[in-house]
């Protein structure tokens, strides 16, 4: 018997148990959690009893997580359709020892990257610049966008600014009131061809160019191809490269993530990367029983692949990780949405779920009803502070911590018909008018949930949670034998927009589109302005 049939026999025996009842183990919040450092994960309120942890367990053994993981760190080619490295944990190695790719160390390389940000970083924080605009797209815009609003407490810089949509009104609005003489911009692209972040770019430097600014002083490129930022124009000194074997999503600890740094200083920035660091090496070293991202995964196998839980919710109260459940779309289903495995054959299984979520207490306003009340089981993940930063506001910092601990409770113990019955009387209803009121207040419950709590939203803390994540959807692409940093799928779409543009401005017909899309593009030619 496999690993993952016999996980789906346990899930037939145990799927209509109640997740209240586990809890007559005493001991089971202490047995179905993990910590590292000053970070604490439970996951006491999921249908995982001990044997099918175990069985879990065994599969993210056999499945080759640990040496694959080792494979990874040490710099193998495990990115096998692009034939590349992944290593974006050597942006973070700063003071680990060398890490090899084709027999050359590239720490050498990193560290003087690293040194030329925090040079530039505090010669932008020690000028006159009042604003810093990051142009980038994907993982070019979603990682320090994220971490900028997650880490505002810092914040000691110029104010940080982010473009993305190729929509005008995107960069409409981000330019609209900024002096472009005290505006600094960044061009973040690998290859510095996305068409979305150059035609953002061009437009930002008409824009500089008309309103007194200097581009050729005032622009920075994040890029790999530096005949390309040339030919835009940008000094070679502001031009900060990295290797391909740093993936858009997974770039933010280097030179992507350099807006960051300006915000909140080179050293926090330090800290920030060290805090992943950490999370490496409890990664590479804590025992698979113990290791947070191994668990973290294996709640996400059981609750997709085997409860058959299609989608997952990212659920931080903290309105500064409000852009989290964003970024953690692109880094999960970008790397986990794949269809075919290592091989190329058809995956025999569905591989990586719908990721979604919004910062609480807002969400509770919005689709909690669906969580609680809805047909389909939304498994939830809930992240928690135990300490707010206004020392001011502690009070709104109490009810953020009970609204939040009241919510997975809630999920797991439900309201029964009988209790709502009680409620229902209570307010004078009577006969089979009590009875459908109360059917509309039952909670069905048994409804799983995780928990990751930390002391404070720091640097050190986001560090390790973005890599806490990071490794979670690596232990998951592992398991499920799919290539976890490639992204095939954003390719066709880009390819046939290009096709498109000259149909779409009038410069080509259309007879040779399909009726559907001739038909739309006919509508949008007489509406034209």
């Amino acid at each position: 018997m496999t690993h993952w049939t016999a996980l789906h026999e346990q899930y037939s025996r145990v799927k209509n148990r109640s997740i209240p009842k586990l809890f007559e183990n005493s001991a089971r919040a202490e047995q179905f959690s993990a910590r590292v450092g000053d970070m604490y994960f439970d996951f006491s309120k999921t249908n995982i009893d001990a044997e099918t942890l175990q069985t879990l367990l065994a599969l993210a053994r056999d499945s080759g997580v640990q040496a694959k993981r080792e494979a990874m760190f040490e710099g193998a080619r495990i990115n096998e359709t692009e034939d590349r490295a992944v290593l974006h944990t050597a942006l973070r190695n700063l003071d680990g020892g060398p890490v090899m790719v084709d027999g050359v160390d590239v720490m050498p390389a990193v560290h003087n990257t690293l040194a030329a940000m925090r040079r530039f970083a505090t010669r932008v924080r020690e000028g006159a610049y009042t604003d810093v605009v990051n142009i980038g797209i994907g993982g070019s815009d979603l990682g320090p966008a994220m971490t900028v609003c997650a880490l505002a407490p810092y914040h000691d810089g110029p104010r940080c600014h982010f473009v993305s949509n190729i929509d005008g009104a995107d960069i409409a609005d981000k330019l609209r009131g900024l002096d472009a003489k005290t505006t600094l911009v960044i061009v973040a692209s690998k290859t510095f061809t996305t068409i979305e972040t150059m035609t953002n770019a061009r437009t930002a430097k008409a824009w500089m160019t008309d309103h007194g600014g200097d581009p050729r002083v005032q622009f920075v490129a994040l890029s790999t191809s530096p005949e390309k930022t040339a030919g835009f124009g940008i000094d070679p000194a502001q031009v900060f490269g990295f290797e391909d074997w740093v993936g858009g999503r997974y770039s933010v600890w280097g030179p992507i993530g350099l807006s960051l740094m300006i915000a909140i200083g080179p050293k926090a920035f330090d800290a920030f990367l060290r805090g992943a660091a950490a999370m490496d090496l409890h990664f590479r070293a804590a025992s698979l029983e113990e290791n947070l991202p191994v668990l973290l995964a294996l709640v996400g196998i059981w609750h997709n692949q085997i409860c058959g839980y299609t989608t997952r919710a990212v659920l931080p109260y903290d309105e500064r990780l409000a852009l989290l459940p964003n970024y953690l779309q692109q880094l999960e289903m970008e790397s986990n949405g794949k269809g075919v495995l290592r091989s190329g054959a058809d995956s025999p299984r569905n591989t990586g779920p719908v990721v979604w979520g919004a910062a609480g207490t807002n969400g509770q306003h919005a689709f909690y009803q669906l969580i609680h009340q809805g047909t389909r089981v939304v498994p939830c993940e809930f992240l928690l502070a135990a300490n707010g930063h206004e020392a001011e506001l502690v009070h709104h910092h109490q009810l953020l911590i009970a609204n939040c601990l009241a919510q997975s409770k809630a999920l797991m113990l439900g309201r029964s018909v009988e209790q709502a019955r009680i409620i229902a009387a209570a307010k004078g209803f009577e006969g089979d008018d009590l009875e459908r009121q109360a059917r509309h207040r039952v909670f069905p419950g048994n409804r799983p949930s995780t928990t990751l709590l930390y002391p404070l939203l720091d640097p050190f803390t986001l560090g390790q949670i973005i890599a806490l994540y990071e490794h979670r959807v690596f232990v998951e692409g592992i398991i499920l034998d799919i290539i976890s940093f490639d992204q095939w799928g954003v390719e066709l779409g880009k390819e046939l927009a290009s096709t498109l543009q000259p149909v779409v401005d009038g410069s080509q017909s259309c007879a040779n589109e399909d009726p559907s899309t001739a038909a739309l593009i006919d509508f949008i030619h007489r509406h034209r302005d």
